[in-house]
């Protein structure tokens, strides 16, 4: 296959006009000079550029807007430089590593739907040039003495074809493994994160920039601003700052530990996920459904997640225990785009889960309480007691306890997750392009099921992310929402191997 490529871009150089040739020569002497990579990644960059060149040769662009189009330029220094910086990681993102088990991991997905199908040269060639823009991206988990830290590695990253269970735990054992994938399928382009390396709000911003760039190899153009960033831009040291650093610690300080929650019922899965689930909504409708029971849309669903979960357990008594991820940045203003969120939880004993006013005034009087600032300032200065207590602690010691008690307990104290990233805006030139996105949480140990929510181009795509067969929290939640007027269009991955 290797051979064959080589010889269509040859067959493709030997075509051109001698002026084009010289162009052309002049084009990969410019890339020479913006590439120090090995010898082996520097070989798989350049024929990023051959593939591209050869696709718009297929599609009928001129060579001049070719070239255009992937100027060496758009590498920046990125691939010339050799790799220096390291990052600690913040008290949040610490317990990842630790908490690693065969077979799981803290991954989170982010996808967007485009209304044509993916050009996977265009895709890989677009990752090139923006990973530049995301240096805290590009790093590999290392292993330090006391703690685990990200170290700069400088390499191609590549864009693979999708094929195996979304959210698998991404390889890290190799040096300058990256925490992050880029995946494609038909009209799809995904990117999966170890949590190590950011939260959903650093995800998105790196989606919308891999997605613009991407747009703009096909030829679109858009201004670049507050809803996009600017790939050619310098990264600010803002953006890899630690923001929890900044918040003060409470007097008092409270958060992690409580009691098991109880657990929707259903076999567990062997492959996590079980399947995957959407429900593409027209966010009007959803909106107009949650107004009308006098809640925001995360108060509305939280309510239609306890009655669905209520449904899907066999359980008479117990309190279900909802987990809500907090973004830290709406309390302090940040531009970092690493890890600045927490989370509360809503509980609520099953004997007073019942559809009615009841039941949402008990969710926002439990959420106003719990994702305070105050509470999670309280909870904050607890990660970071926690923290200070075992720094000294060689890592070899420290992580199999830490992910000991986290198979303990973790996840056991929830029932359910929602995380709801809001409306995500794009350039409307970029707009245009776009169908919809999704998000996925990886599945959890014991739980059935995680929740997300994300919303662009008025589509409010609910995702489940299942860890069982059993279909009942997914059926009840279509049930309920359909019966308060929201549209719905159900879409699913099918159950993986079992």
């Amino acid at each position: 296959m290797k051979k064959k490529t080589a010889d269509a871009f040859t067959e493709y150089t030997e075509a051109l006009p001698e002026e084009e040739r010289e162009a052309l020569k002049e084009f990969f002497s410019d890339f020479d000079l913006r590439c120090s990579l090995p010898k082996s990644g520097k070989r798989r960059l350049r024929k990023d550029f051959e593939d591209a060149l050869l696709f718009y040769a297929r599609a009928g662009v001129p060579f001049g807007e070719a070239l255009r189009r992937i100027r060496p330029s758009k590498l920046g220094a990125f691939y010339s430089r050799p790799p220096v910086l390291w990052y600690a990681l913040e008290d949040s993102a610490k317990i990842y590593p630790l908490s690693m088990k065969h077979g799981e991991m803290a991954v989170f997905r982010l996808s967007v739907y485009l209304k044509e199908a993916v050009v996977p040269e265009l895709l890989q060639l677009a990752l090139d040039f923006v990973i530049k823009r995301f240096p805290g991206f590009a790093v590999s988990l290392k292993k330090g003495f006391f703690w685990h830290y990200l170290d700069t590695a400088k390499r191609r990253f590549a864009a693979e074809a999708e094929s195996g269970v979304p959210c698998s735990p991404i390889r890290l054992s190799r040096s300058g493994s990256p925490a992050f994938r880029v995946l494609w399928y038909g009209k799809r382009i995904s990117v999966e994160f170890f949590h190590v390396l950011t939260d959903g709000t650093g995800g998105v911003e790196f989606l919308k920039a891999l997605t613009g760039e991407y747009l703009k190899l096909l030829g679109v153009s858009f201004p670049t601003g507050e809803d996009i960033f600017d790939v050619d831009s310098e990264p600010r040291a803002s953006e890899y700052e630690n923001a929890f650093s900044k918040v003060k610690n409470d007097p008092k300080s409270s958060g992690f530990v409580d009691k098991s929650a109880t657990q929707m019922s259903g076999k567990l899965s062997k492959v996590k996920p079980a399947a995957v689930i959407h429900f593409k909504m027209d966010a009007d409708s959803l909106k107009a459904a949650a107004k009308q029971k006098g809640a925001t849309i995360t108060v509305y669903m939280l309510q239609r997640m306890f009655l669905a979960s209520k449904a899907a357990t066999e359980s008479m008594d117990g309190e279900l225990s909802i987990q809500v991820p907090v973004n830290m940045r709406k309390f302090y203003p940040t531009d970092t785009l690493r890890n600045f969120s927490l989370y509360c939880w809503v509980r609520i004993p099953l004997k007073k889960i019942e559809d009615g006013p009841s039941l949402i005034d008990e969710i926002k009087k439990q959420l106003d309480e719990r994702a305070s600032e105050k509470s999670m300032r309280k909870m904050l200065t607890m990660a970071k007691t926690l923290v200070s207590s075992v720094r000294y602690i060689p890592l070899f010691i420290k992580q199999p306890v830490a992910s000991a008690i986290y198979g303990f307990l973790g996840d056991k104290i929830f029932s359910n997750t929602i995380s709801n990233l809001g409306v995500v805006t794009f350039p409307k030139e970029i707009a245009e392009h776009v169908e919809s996105m999704d998000f996925l949480l990886g599945t959890a140990s014991s739980n059935r099921a995680e929740c997300t929510l994300v919303t662009t181009g008025g589509i409010a795509t609910f995702t489940v992310t299942k860890n069982t067969k059993d279909p009942t929290f997914e059926e009840k939640m279509y049930e309920l929402l359909e019966k308060d007027g929201i549209r719905i269009e159900a879409e699913g991955s099918g159950y993986y191997e079992y």
